[in-house]
This record gives structure tokens, C-alpha cells and sequence, in this order.
């Protein structure tokens, strides 16, 4: 979005010192800068401000500063972060009234793939880069939209209770997506049903012009059909639901198909991404389009475009012919339950389970460890575990020692890499189809 100093000045109440230019977008992160964005440093364990130089080394054309004029054109505020939720704000009003928020312990960032590839059928769609979901991915989200924006995707994250509240008022969307609620974050929220009070923030903001898409199929995100003022559709596999797929089928490759039923009309799908569990993820995708207006072929044929970020039910061959199921972006309970059971429908020779930990479930974490290991095991799955214990199973300590335990990987076997980010396991997947680049 591109907007004058003097309007940035505006609106976040600070003071223009240096010559009106126009930027396009913002940043937070020096070495994210491509050209022609506002910086706005943000103090957190390091001071942004320090890194202002650097910026405008990179392209950007400005800054904000709350420290005084520096240099280049610079807008002195207050505080950098109040400054950048007012300047969202401002940017948001400039915006058309289509904005999709999503949130769900699962699945926010597949669903935002899928989502932005069905609404770009009919609408000129923008959308949270990778998973800047959080007080400042979401301000950049909206600044970053280009001007002739039609339909935007907002992912929204939360840590503690009252983050979305937060994030909902600067987006204001107008659709809100829950996914799921599980055993995420739950060290800091503490219970799942702490977890369903702050989810149910997304939806509690909605106005009555809007719609809550809810999974009917998580009985927490059900029940928020109660407390919204929006009017309410339900997807899912299970009776009663709004929007449902039928004649659900899985080829070699775990890619689904299946029947779109929908008060909109219905449609076939076909998935190019992987696993089961995407059928759900494409059904709260399709809903929220339908919600927008896109009739349900056109969604269809989104969805079949549709491709994931990296390290998502990725799948490739090691150089023997192993598939390889690269899932390690991050790890969860519920997360890992579907790539499991993903894994368990492949007629494989051998399939295994490279598992890293699952982290931030607090007081919870040693029995879903084990109840993961469980699954494992009555699913018929080998289970090698990366640095944690818990799984209680015999541990290796690394990339290498993992590729070690796998031995011989043959055309037939199946391997999943999936752990929490902090786990790094996307080296391994890179390692096992034979990837150096990580």
C-alpha cells in the first residue's frame, strides 16, 4: 500500500522532519527490506533503531523513530509499535470490506494457501506472508496489501488471551475462520479450553454483517456459534454440517478428492497437496470463498492449483525412491495425529516416523508425547525420536544419528519428518532426498 509521509504522520500523531516521500509497505526486519518501504523499528531484545542505517541501505525510502530525527526522512512518534497498530488502522480503512481473519491450532497457514488460491478466481487477493501472524506480522499484512487489493487474508496468531482481540480490531475482518483448538501454546494459556476462550476472540469481534466459519467437526469451535453477533456457517465431515465433502478418496501420492456439498451449489475436487486432513482444511477454505462470493467451481479449481508453503506434508523421493513427507514446519498434537494417520493409509514397505519434539504444552507434554508414540504404534508405525525423550522410544541425538537409525531407505518406504520448529527437522528432509541447501 502506498502512502505519503504526511499521511503517515497523520495518522499514527507523529511529526514529519525530512522531505514527503512515499512509501509502499513496511518492515520490521532490516534484512527483510526489498525496496521502498517505511522501516519501523520495534524494541524488543534488540533496539530496532539501530538498525535504521541498515534499512535505508537495503531500499527502504523512511523511517519512524521514536528516538528523533534520524536519517533520511524520518516520522517521529512516541512509541514505535503504538505507532505501527495506528498506521494499520489507517491502512485498513483504505481497504474493501472482504477481509478474511483465520485462526485454529491447526491448520491457519494451509488454509490461508488455500483459501488465497480460491478467492483469486474472482477477486484481486492479498494475504499474510508465511505466518506473520502476531502483533506485527498482522500491522504488516495490511500495509503490505497492494492498493487494488479486493479480498484480503489475514492469519492470526495468539500466545496469550486478548491477542486477538487485538489483532481483530486492527484487521476488523469481515469472515472469520476458526480452524481447530488443541494442545498449542497451552504452557502459557494453560488448559484447551483456555485455548477455545482466546480462539473464540476472532469471532466474538465479528460484526453482524459478517460470517464465523467454524469447524463443526472440534466441538470447541462449534460451540463458539453461540457467542458470535455474526451469522454462522459450519464445515465439516460430520452430520449437520453447512458445507461437507463426499466420496472422499486418497491416490498414491495421499492427494484427496472428494465431492463439495454446499448450500452454493457443489463441485468436484481435486487436492494437489497431501494427506487427509487437508480435506478439512479445503472444505474451511472453500466455505469462507463461497461466504465471498465465489461460486463453488471456481472455487474448485483454486483449490487444484493450490500449493503449500514449504516443510507442509511436502512430498518428494529420496534418491533409492523412498517418498519422503516432509511435515517439520512445526509440530502439535493434533498436528501429528494427522500426519500419522496420513502416513498409515500409504501401502508401504516400511513406514516411519522422524519425530522432534512437540513443544510449548507445559504441564501436558510428557503424556501427548506418549500419546503420539502410542498412535505411532497402533498404527503401525516405526517411530524415531530426535532429541526427546518423552516420546519413550530409543533417542538419537541429531541429523546424522537419524539418518543412521533409518539405515537403507529402498523404493516402497515412507518416512515422515515432523517436530516443532525449535526441533529443526527440515534438515533432515532436505538431508533424506538428498537437498543440501538447508
Amino acid at each position: 500500500m502506498r502512502l505519503h509521509l504526511f499521511a503517515v504522520a497523520a495518522a499514527t500523531g507523529g511529526e514529519l522532519v525530512g522531505p514527503d516521500v512515499e512509501v509502499d509497505g513496511a518492515a520490521t526486519d532490516s534484512r527483510r527490506v526489498r525496496g521502498g518501504e517505511l522501516f519501523v523499528p520495534v524494541v524488543a531484545e534488540r533496539d530496532g533503531h539501530d538498525f535504521i542505517p541498515a534499512a535505508l541501505a537495503a531500499g527502504a525510502v523512511a523511517s519512524l523513530s521514536a528516538r528523533g530525527p534520524g536519517p533520511g526522512s524520518t516520522v517521529v512518534v512516541d512509541d514505535t509499535l503504538v505507532a505501527l497498530h495506528d498506521l494499520a488502522r489507517h491502512a485498513r480503512s483504505r481497504l474493501p470490506d472482504q477481509v478474511v481473519g483465520i485462526t485454529g491450532s491447526v491448520g491457519k497457514t494451509t488454509v490461508k494457501d488455500l483459501m488465497v488460491a480460491a478467492l483469486a478466481q474472482r477477486w484481486r487477493t492479498a494475504a499474510t506472508a508465511g505466518n506473520q501472524n502476531n502483533e506485527l506480522g498482522v500491522p504488516l499484512t495490511l500495509l503490505g496489501a497492494p492498493d487494488a487489493t479486493e479480498a484480503l487474508v489475514v492469519e492470526m496468531g495468539a500466545c496469550a488471551a486478548g491477542d486477538l482481540r487485538l489483532l481483530s480490531a486492527l484487521a476488523r475482518p469481515t469472515i472469520g475462520v476458526v480452524t481447530s483448538v488443541g494442545m498449542a501454546h497451552t504452557e502459557t494459556f494453560g488448559t484447551v479450553e483456555d485455548v477455545a476462550r482466546a480462539k473464540a476472540e476472532l469471532v466474538e469481534a465479528l460484526p453482524r454483517s459478517g460470517t464465523a466459519v467454524l469447524n463443526g467437526d472440534d466441538p470447541l469451535v462449534a460451540a463458539m456459534a453461540g457467542i458470535t453477533p455474526a451469522s454462522v456457517v459450519v464445515y465439516g465431515l460430520g452430520p449437520g454440517a453447512d458445507v461437507t465433502a463426499t466420496e472422499v478418496a486418497l491416490d498414491d501420492q495421499l492427494r484427496a478428492s472428494f465431492r463439495l456439498r454446499s448450500p452454493w451449489g457443489d463441485a468436484e475436487v481435486r487436492l494437489r497437496i497431501a494427506g487427509h486432513h487437508q480435506v478439512g482444511n479445503a472444505l474451511a477454505a472453500a466455505t469462507a470463498a463461497m461466504v465471498a462470493g465465489v461460486e463453488p467451481g471456481a472455487v474448485a479449481v483454486g483449490l487444484a492449483q493450490a500449493a503449500l508453503s514449504p516443510s507442509r506434508m511436502a512430498l518428494s523421493r529420496s534418491p533409492a525412491g523412498a517418498l519422503v513427507i516432509d511435515d517439520a514446519y512445526n509440530a502439535n498434537p493434533l498436528s501429528l495425529a494427522s500426519a500419522l494417520r496420513s502416513l498409515a493409509t500409504l501401502a508401504a514397505t516400511r513406514r516411519i516416523a522422524v519425530l522432534g519434539t512437540m513443544a510449548e504444552l507445559g504441564g501436558e507434554s510428557d503424556r501427548e508425547h506418549r500419546a503420539a508414540a502410542a498412535l505411532a504404534a497402533q498404527l503401525g508405525i516405526e517411530v524415531v525420536a530426535v532429541a526427546e525423550p518423552r516420546y519413550g522410544v530409543e533417542v538419537v541425538d541429531g541429523v546424522d544419528e537419524a539418518l543412521a537409525a533409518l539405515g537403507a531407505l529402498r523404493e516402497g518406504d515412507a518416512v515422515l519428518v515432523k517436530g516443532s520448529r525449535v526441533a529443526g527437522l527440515e534438515r533432515l528432509a532436505a538431508r533424506l532426498r538428498d537437498d543440501p541447501s538447508p
